[in-house]
């Protein structure tokens, strides 16, 4: 697999551009660089990770061995999304197949292109006894899901990972759901403002938003809110330029119903866009778009964005804060620009997402012994680094004890003598 992104990368490349726009840059590092890299560290430590690991045994067991022993838990059915359609479909493979599985992969239909190359690849490089490819739309992933699993990995949205796990649910089938959120990103008074905006704006724009850790809105210090703002724009033109269709760093909406999903939702927004909003049909195009004086109960703030739409709040203590976001379900990521190390751990301790990042966001899925997951409505289970070999695996309890004679406490009849022995010994 690591031989594959690496003679495939312009391939794999190509395909995306061909289904999303995706930059060429973009597309290498998120999808193939990262992911070959995580796939080499996955053989790095392999025979660590499967080793059997040696457990305490208390005396009165004495002798004895114990050991917790990983086994494949089978049958593995993963379906990939179409926005990292490579990264999230190719990842979750290797560890499956690292734990010793046999995996059915179905790539999704709405990015076509790279979903045959997938298929293809796959048939070229990777053993056929291990592993399927499943390609089509919404009929072949009802079918697949209709057989019995031994686990099912689903990456994609909250209403499709209801259907997934509502048809799991029949053959008690364990799954993995990496779903997404509303994912908060808070600036306070002490955060430094130009590279807070850099970092939202990289991370917002990222593969046009259609990115499940993006930052879905901005909540701000209301002090600070003009000079965000304005830092905001400033990096949208610094990295798009003044017309970002001609940018060869910015991407394009998957499909036509997307767009219209995004522009129907701008217009209805009560906010005021200060850059962006323009969209264009024909080529899929939505620019990067920030949207000031937005407030709780506005559009934009109902759902899941998924597109370079950013609207940015006012808020005034970290408290009303703290109860907005706990209000709404647990995102799958929270950041948090600050240099107020006490309000740091207090909004940490405060609230409830899959993962968090200070003063940067998105790059936490860089580090590869950080398990990467959902809580709550964002997802069940994680992977990446252990704990994706650990979430293909199943962790098999083993005790081993000679036949040799032993003291025959723990036997009936149990008398006077057996009875105080077993009460110091517990």
């Amino acid at each position: 697999m690591a031989r594959l992104l690496r003679e495939a990368s312009g391939q794999l490349t190509d395909a995306m551009a061909a289904d999303m726009g995706k930059p060429a840059v973009e597309a290498w590092l998120t999808d193939v660089a990262a992911v070959r890299k995580d796939v080499e560290g996955i053989e790095r430590h392999l025979e660590s990770w499967a080793s059997p690991r040696r457990v305490r045994v208390p005396w009165p067991l004495r002798p004895g061995r114990a050991e917790v022993v990983p086994e494949p838990l089978g049958a593995v059915l993963v379906i990939g999304p179409w926005n990292y359609p490579v990264r999230c479909t190719v990842l979750p493979l290797a560890f499956a197949l690292a734990a010793g599985n046999t995996v059915a992969v179905k790539p999704s239909e709405l990015a076509p292109a790279t979903s045959a190359l997938l298929c293809e690849l796959l048939a070229s490089y990777v053993d056929g006894a291990a592993v399927a490819t499943a390609p089509g739309g919404p009929e072949v992933a009802q079918e697949l899901l209709s057989q019995k699993w031994d686990h099912i990995f689903f990456t994609g949205g909250a209403r499709v990972g209801r259907l997934v796990m509502a048809a799991a649910a029949e053959h008690l089938t364990p799954v993995t759901l990496e779903l997404g959120g509303k994912n908060p990103a808070i600036v306070d008074r002490t955060a430094d403002l130009e590279r807070a905006a850099r970092r939202l704006v990289w991370g917002k724009f990222l593969n046009a938003g259609q990115t499940c850790v993006a930052p879905d809105y901005v909540a701000v210090e209301h002090t600070v809110a003009a000079p965000l703002l304005a830092a905001l724009v400033k990096q949208v033109c610094q990295m798009f330029g003044n017309d970002p269709r001609r940018s060869t760093a910015f991407g394009r909406i998957v499909n036509e119903d997307h767009l219209a999903r995004l522009v129907a939702l701008l217009a209805r927004t009560k906010g005021r866009t200060i850059t962006g909003g323009t969209s264009e049909p024909v080529t899929r195009y939505l620019a990067p778009t920030i949207v000031a004086d937005v407030d709780w109960a506005d559009p934009l703030m109902e759902d899941e964005i998924f597109g370079p739409v950013l609207p940015v709040l006012a808020y005034r203590t970290i408290d009303e804060l703290i109860g907005r976001i706990n209000s709404r379900d647990k995102p799958l990521a929270l950041y948090l620009y600050s240099q107020d190390a006490p309000l740091v751990d207090r909004v940490l301790a405060a609230t409830s997402s899959g993962g968090v990042c200070v003063n940067h966001n998105a790059v936490q899925l860089a580090v590869p012994g950080l398990p990467f997951g959902g809580v709550g409505a964002s997802g069940i289970g994680a992977y990446h680094g252990r704990a994706g070999f650990d979430t293909f695996s199943h962790a098999k309890a083993v005790l081993r004890k000679p036949q040799r004679a032993e003291l025959p406490l723990m036997y009936p009849p149990y008398g006077r003598l057996k009875r105080w022995v077993l009460r110091k010994a517990m």
